[in-house]
């Protein structure tokens, strides 16, 4: 593969730099769902409408000038079907036992987080395990599939560009409210906080920058699978050559820093995946773990209730088996296929919602009561 060092170094950098802003702007998804259930208000949401919006907006503009060139379907988001509901209900109820989602539990990991390390073992058990029943679910997927159209103008038979100009005058003028009420600054007289509104226009400039350089948006969760599947080749190496899951290479996208296509795979071996992903999910928990110690905001605590851990690990666990189910997490849908409008996208989002509520009511009766 040509360009291995330099497709390493700016992973690694847009990890880096998404772990500083994730941090200091505390800007973690799972929270913002788990607040809008347990608290019926989630000030920190309106920031994802931002982010959101504001990369829809980056994405069109790159695609009509020809710095984007994706085309649905294709295996980044593919055809739409049921499982992606279903794998986006328990990644929801799994986020919130987590306390975090995939990239929100690697920032909070940095920080010195140990429900974050709980919850970071259990998405390795729950994404390696997903292999065991994975040609069951593949099967239910083509069964339960819903069309042949992979985006939301496809299914509309509409421009993308007028759709998303619709979208978008409609979210400009809630988004315009809610600044002129004060909404999306939030009080904090930490030094050094980003406030969620600067955070989620670096972000969405971030995805447009891994979208036009790496082919694909901000995604970590097969880095996880691959993690597990090389912990369990070490101790069982038998058993992994004999699951499809890990030998397949069907996850297929074009890398333009390097104008070539890459076919890759979850199981346990080095391509070009792992070269994306391995430094981005490496890069966040440094990123955060500098900022922590600059911010004098770095602390392991060990005394956490166990019932809390056992949360996370338990959630961390859901949370991995649902991002193969669905397939991907809430950062490659939220961030990445919500905003070209991906059919899988909108679905895992409407999965999420209810999977989040499930999750505050099992937290709030078996876990904050403890």
């Amino acid at each position: 593969m040509e360009n291995q060092t330099i497709i390493l170094v700016i992973s690694a950098f847009l990890g880096f730099a998404s772990g500083i802003i994730m941090h200091r702007s505390d800007f973690c998804i799972a929270g913002m769902f788990r607040d809008l259930f347990l608290f019926r208000s989630s000030p920190l949401l309106r920031s994802l409408v931002l982010l959101i919006a504001f990369s829809m907006l980056l994405f069109e503009i790159a695609r009509l000038v020809g710095i984007l060139n994706y085309s649905l379907p294709s295996s980044l988001y593919g055809l739409p079907s049921l499982t992606n509901l279903l794998g986006g209900i328990l990644f929801g109820i799994g986020m919130v036992l987590a306390g975090g989602c995939v990239v929100g539990t690697l920032y909070k990991l940095g920080a010195g987080n140990l429900p974050a390390a709980c919850a970071f073992l259990g998405l390795l058990v729950g994404s390696a395990l997903y292999a065991e029943f994975h040609p069951h679910w593949k099967q239910l997927t083509l069964a339960t599939r819903l069309g042949d159209a992979a985006t939301l103008p496809q299914l509309l038979q509409l421009p993308p560009t007028l759709l998303i100009c619709v979208l978008l005058l409609g979210t400009g003028g809630l988004l315009y409210r809610w600044q002129v009420k004060g909404l999306l600054l939030r009080p904090n007289r930490v030094k050094g906080y980003l406030q969620p509104r600067t955070a989620a226009l670096l972000l969405a400039v971030i995805g447009l920058v891994s979208f036009s350089l790496l082919g694909m948006p901000l995604g970590i969760t097969t880095s996880y699978t691959k993690i597990g599947a090389f912990f369990e080749q070490r101790l069982i190496p038998e058993h992994v050559a004999s699951l499809d899951y890990f030998q397949g290479h069907g996850f297929e996208f074009f890398l333009p820093i390097s104008n070539q296509t890459l076919h890759a795979g979850a199981g346990p071996f080095w391509d070009g995946l792992a070269l994306i992903q391995f430094p981005l999910t490496l890069g966040i928990v440094v990123g955060s773990a500098l900022s922590a110690i600059s911010m004098g905001k770095f602390s392991c605590r060990f005394d956490i209730p166990r019932c809390q851990l056992f949360s996370a690990l338990f959630g961390g666990i859901i949370m991995g088996l649902g991002a193969r189910m669905t397939p991907a997490c809430n950062v490659w849908h939220l961030l990445g296929g919500l905003p070209i409008l991906s059919l899988q996208s909108l679905l895992f989002t409407l999965g999420l919602l209810p999977g989040a509520w499930i999750g505050s009511l099992v937290l709030t009766c078996y876990v904050l009561k403890q």
